[in-house]
């Protein structure tokens, strides 16, 4: 599967090695694909990747991974809005405030990015957890979750599939109006891990009897 991961950071780039050693074609979307910036973030990565501006990686994958800051999000979203029949998994948070998107309450980040991309099939996920631990979701005796949302069953099983082959267990919350409950989750994962002193090593688990 060709997937295109916007953005150079934490999650996109443990996200893209996981997936390139599973035999996916992988193409990071950057601003400028020359900064040092980008190459420091993607050192080590350039032998199983490619990196191309944010348009023209977007233009070679049916599957774009959006995994920028918050702010960065309208930015990117302008560049690929006239793509079309395009799955976008969106892994942001909107932890600081956007002037330019305010969010009011009920809504969420994934929802104001599917009303700008009505070309689009967006799925929320890979926002609940730390990036150090993509690497190991193995928690004692049981694996970590991963929790998504969206409105198209069939782009639902596809990332379905690309968690699972992270190792987690995937958890479908339902449709896409569901994006602000794990959005929030990601806020309680960030006060446990960085305010309470609980540390990042953690994640969430559904259990069920």
């Amino acid at each position: 599967m060709n997937i295109s991961i916007i953005g150079a950071g934490n999650i996109g780039g443990s996200l893209g090695k996981i997936w390139a050693s599973k035999g996916h074609s992988i193409i990071f979307g950057v601003r400028n694909p020359k900064s040092q910036k980008t190459l420091k973030s993607l050192e080590g990565l350039e032998t199983v990747a490619q990196v191309m501006f944010i348009k023209e990686a977007a233009k070679k994958s049916e599957v774009i991974v959006l995994a920028t800051p918050w702010e960065a999000v309208p930015e990117v979203v302008f560049q690929i809005a006239d793509m079309k029949d395009k799955i976008l998994v969106d892994c942001t948070n909107p932890v600081h405030p956007n002037p330019e998107w305010p969010l009011s309450q009920g809504t969420s980040a994934a929802e104001e990015i599917a009303k700008r991309l009505p070309g689009f099939h967006v799925v929320k996920a890979f926002n609940t957890l730390g990036a150090a631990n993509l690497y190991d979701v193995q928690f004692n005796s049981v694996k970590a979750d991963g929790f998504l949302c969206g409105d198209d069953p069939g782009s639902k099983k596809i990332v379905t599939q690309l968690a699972e082959e992270v190792g987690l267990r995937a958890v479908d919350v339902g449709e896409l109006r569901n994006a602000e409950l794990l959005e929030s989750m990601a806020k309680l994962w960030i006060a446990l891990a960085h305010q309470e002193g609980v540390g990042p090593n953690i994640a969430f688990k559904l259990l069920q009897r």
